[in-house]
């Protein structure tokens, strides 16, 4: 059943997806310029965005993510260079995370939140990303579930995945 209150409930309970181990930024998923201006046009100017430089670990979790992109990985992220992210507080929360949520709107956030706790790998299977402190995922334990308590589709899930890599520049289907 869809729950649409479940990421806000999280948000009030903590920790939620939006958050991250303080010191460990360098692994945050980069947000390419296309979804940076996107959140820029919302007048969301927060200063939630940071250049983050491209570290070995960075790059190799990337290549994790990414198979079968591994020339292009190389291109956009090349060591000593840098990319935008979103900006975490001093305990790891994003700056854009409300005591309700999200405060980017639904159809201007970056496409990996979007996707959250889902991922596409190839041939199109969707995985779930399990983390432990995702309500969503705690109270909804198959992925069926979770899709519908998320109100997502596997359709919607694969086209957020292909936006994603269009956005970076990958080609949009994994092979």
């Amino acid at each position: 059943m869809n729950d649409p209150f479940v990421c806000a409930r999280c948000a009030a309970k903590g920790p939620t997806c939006c958050e991250l181990t303080p010191g460990c930024e360098e692994v945050c998923f980069p947000v390419s310029e296309y979804e940076r201006e996107r959140i820029l046009e919302c007048a969301l100017d927060l200063g939630g965005f940071v250049l983050q430089p491209n570290t070995a670990l960075f790059i190799e979790n990337l290549l994790r993510l990414f198979p079968d992109q591994r020339r292009a990985v190389k291109e956009l992220f090349p060591p000593g260079g840098a990319h935008y992210r979103l900006a975490v507080d001093e305990s790891g929360k994003c700056f854009f995370l409300g005591e309700q949520g999200c405060l980017i709107p639904q159809d201007f956030r970056p496409y990996y939140c979007r996707l959250f706790p889902f991922w596409t790998t190839e041939g199109g299977r969707i995985n779930v990303l399990e983390i432990a402190t995702c309500l969503a995922q705690l109270e909804n334990k198959s992925p069926g579930k979770l899709l519908k308590a998320l109100d997502v589709s596997q359709v919607k899930v694969r086209d957020l995945h292909a936006r994603l890599r269009r956005a970076w520049g990958f080609d949009p289907h994994s092979k």
